[in-house]
């Protein structure tokens, strides 16, 4: 990798499932049939649009997500990743993501994903207790979990898995018990989110409920000494890993770095001729895939960030992390000094109030920082 060149990510979103969750806010679709040599062809003509712009770059990461990923044929996948390394060199061990289910169809491709080149597997488990599964609409149990996890621990070195906690009607004692069966299991990776009810989704029109805010904060709590004393502390709001298993191309993500969205409503971040852009392609599947056929790309909107645009979202993304921003590459990436894009004032509130952290050149959030992201970030961005 050129030493100038900090390389890019490349997303590829596969906007289908078997079935649509009732808390997923995603740009997710079913569909009764799928034309998987025209979806092949255009994200492939996607990758080669997008190449032109992109020349002499370096490829660290590629993420399949979706969606389900893991329903696009091995030989898709394959042919994607070939295509990249066409038109990019790559890091010399570049992290290949891809999301799947534990369904049985999905466990029996596992060793196709592999010489396809997937290296990383990132699991939607939810939970391993089937009453939970069925309330969260999904179509597999918890001894369907168990076994897919045995199954990729035994085929890929690295396995991630996701939880959701802070189901309504659930209790500490039940979430810690359930973090002690997840530990189990896990590789060097997980995943743990807070159920949210996002506006649109079944959940949100059926009015559910969850913990009240106190209930939650003590699961995140939990959350941190129970990942922490397995050796797996946070690098991120909902991500725990051992020490140098975290995840490449999300850090890439929230540290700011460039990255290639491709398919239905992906988004991306990219360095053009030293100028920084933001691009989403067409959310639509059908309209992204006809504009694709027709056109080579399906991208929507494509516009350059300015040095403010860009400062905001570091620390928005930022944030999020357990190491904060680090203000020398604040600085250079944004061209902007954090000071001037913050209040003051209520900068000083929140480290006075055990928010917020600076020092050696660093500004980050604490635990009980990161449980409150949003309300910190409204007072803390001008």
């Amino acid at each position: 990798m050129a030493t100038d060149d900090p390389g890019f990510g490349v997303y590829v979103h596969w906007p289908f499932c078997e079935r649509i969750c009732p808390y997923c806010d995603f740009n997710v679709h079913t569909a009764r049939e799928i034309n998987e040599a025209a979806w092949h062809d255009a994200l492939i003509a996607e990758l080669a649009h997008y190449a032109a712009d992109l020349p002499d770059r370096t490829v660290t990461s590629i993420y399949f997500g979706g969606g389900t990923p893991s329903l696009m044929p091995p030989e898709t996948i394959r042919t994607l990743i070939d295509s990249v390394a066409s038109h990019w060199s790559t890091a010399d061990d570049p992290e290949i993501t891809l999301e799947t289910n534990p369904t049985s169809s999905e466990r029996a491709r596992l060793e196709e994903f592999k010489a396809a080149g997937i290296n990383r597997l990132s699991i939607g488990v939810q939970s391993f207790d089937d009453v939970a599964l069925a309330f969260l609409g999904r179509d597999h149990s918890g001894a369907d979990a168990i076994r897919t996890l045995e199954a990729a621990r035994a085929t890929f070195d690295r396995v991630t898995f996701d939880l959701i906690y802070a189901r309504p009607g659930q209790s500490r004692n039940d979430w810690q018990r359930e973090l002690a069966q997840a530990l189990r299991y896990a590789g060097g990776h997980i995943s743990l989110y807070q159920l949210t009810i996002e506006s649109g989704t079944p959940f949100f029109r059926e009015h559910v409920e969850v913990p009240d805010d106190d209930i939650t904060a003590d699961m995140f709590e939990a959350t941190q000494a129970v990942l922490t004393e397995a050796g797996m502390p946070a690098y991120e709001i909902s991500n725990h890993a051992r020490p140098g298993e975290e995840s490449r191309h999300n850090l890439t993500c929230w540290r700011g770095g460039d990255y290639l969205g491709i398919g239905p409503g992906a988004h991306g971040r990219l360095t053009v001729d030293g100028a920084f852009f933001g691009t989403h392609q067409i959310h639509n599947p059908t309209r992204w895939l006809k504009l694709t056929r027709e056109r080579g790309h399906g991208t929507a909107k494509r516009r350059p960030l300015t040095a403010d645009d860009r400062a905001r979202e570091l620390i928005m993304m930022g944030m999020r992390l357990v190491e904060g921003i680090a203000l020398d590459r604040f600085t250079n990436t944004s061209g902007t000094e954090f000071d001037a894009v913050v209040d003051a004032a209520a900068l000083e509130r929140l480290v006075e109030g055990g928010l917020l952290e600076r020092d050696h050149g660093q500004v980050r959030a604490t635990a009980a920082g990161r449980q409150r992201l949003n309300a910190l970030l409204t007072a803390l961005l001008k």
